[in-house]
């Protein structure tokens, strides 16, 4: 029997990935990066990094498993540690589509990806389930860090709508070597703007494109 097959102690990964790990014969690497680099928990050294960083991308499913992914960015450290088992990602106003929390009300699966593109040229995967709680609800909880509570407590721009707390199930390295080095120039933030001169405006023209949804129904000004 092997690794693959044994129920005792299942591995990391999906069915479907270790089917194609059999049919591109790289199990052997596969299952050295488990062995090795895979964790269920986030370490001292993972906790450190994600402290440290002010953006994370954000994969998320619905129930059909129709994929989204997006950006989420704030002050370094804006995604909180909780313990080596929890994250708290605080979502903040945006377009108001809200397909990451829709997402997340389908399917409590989600995807993390911290990068470290100025320093490390390290990433981070953290993959788990999550809980969305408003601030009262996370306050409730106890023991938060006095940097946590005062951003579950900010009023302002950067009020947290909703709190993500994700139950860490999977956390691994993304190797550096095809992660760009940059190097970060000054930009003021106008967090929870509506202007579009700060958005981007209409970047890809967009704004004149055929839509089927509209087919039967005027546009929404915007």
């Amino acid at each position: 029997m092997s690794r693959y097959d044994d129920p005792r102690v299942p591995l990391p990964g999906s069915r479907g990935e270790h089917e194609a790990q059999q049919e591109y014969d790289t199990t052997h690497r596969a299952l050295a990066f488990y062995d090795h680099q895979v964790l269920t928990y986030l370490n001292p050294l993972m906790q450190q990094f994600i402290a440290q960083q002010e953006m994370v991308f954000v994969a998320s499913a619905d129930a059909g498993g129709e994929c989204d992914s997006s950006f989420r960015a704030g002050a370094p450290g804006f995604v909180h540690v909780l313990d080596e088992n929890t994250l708290a990602l605080p979502e903040y106003r945006g377009n108001g589509v809200m397909a990451t929390i829709g997402n997340i009300r389908e399917n409590a699966h989600i995807g993390l990806m911290f990068i470290d593109f100025y320093r490390t040229t390290v990433g981070l995967h953290v993959n788990g389930k999550v809980r969305d709680m408003g601030s009262g609800e996370l306050l409730a909880r106890g023991g938060l860090s006095p940097a946590l509570e005062a951003a579950a407590t900010a009023t302002g721009p950067l009020t947290a709508l909703i709190w993500h707390v994700v139950e860490v199930e999977e956390a691994f390295i993304h190797c550096a070597k095809h992660i760009p080095h940059l190097q970060k120039l000054e930009k003021p933030i106008h967090w929870s703007t509506d202007d579009p001169v700060f958005k981007g405006g209409d970047a890809f023209h967009a704004k004149s494109g055929e839509r089927p949804w509209l087919a039967a129904s005027p546009p929404v000004e915007s």
